[in-house]
């Protein structure tokens, strides 16, 4: 998909890192768990978010299975500093997980495109919500910056991005 980032002070870009619960939500990829680490394959078209949507999830949260995206929360958000620190730390902590851009569907609204462009989308799929399999440098990445380094660490096993 050749698309140009769209201003990153554009009002209608989106997380590609939301929860399900937050209003406009859709699910843009498939979280796969078989390799050495999670990684996302992505939708050919992007799934609203209904009760059968995450019931599909079970035993595991949405989160563990679906790559959700909506409407960026910036202040409301842990991660926002009057930019996403989220995709910045992303770009500057986490190797690039692929060498071409990804199939993805919501590249056009992404924020993390707007802000860091084919950078973020090379990073992307190894991007997991929930992951119970984060590695050192994945839950240093996803670490808010109002947290102090070290202090009110993610629960075991969980990268809270």
């Amino acid at each position: 998909m050749g698309c140009r980032p769209k201003n990153p002070d554009h009002p209608d870009l989106h997380c590609p890192s939301a929860q399900p619960d937050l209003p406009g939500a859709v699910a843009f990829g498939l979280i796969e768990h078989g390799g050495e680490a999670p990684t996302t394959a992505y939708f050919e078209e992007p799934v609203p978010v209904t009760s059968e949507l995450l019931d599909m999830a079970a035993p595991l949260r949405p989160t563990e299975v679906f790559r959700f995206s909506a409407p960026c929360q910036q202040q409301r958000c842990s991660h926002w500093e009057g930019a996403c620190t989220l995709v910045d730390r992303i770009v500057n902590l986490l190797p690039v997980s692929s060498l071409t851009l990804p199939p993805c569907q919501i590249r056009a609204d992404c924020r993390w495109f707007a802000e860091q462009g084919r950078d973020a989308c090379r990073r992307c799929p190894q991007i997991i919500t929930q992951n119970t399999r984060a590695s050192e440098l994945m839950v240093q990445a996803a670490e808010p910056p109002s947290r102090a380094p070290g202090a009110g660490k993610a629960p075991t096993g969980e990268a809270p991005t």
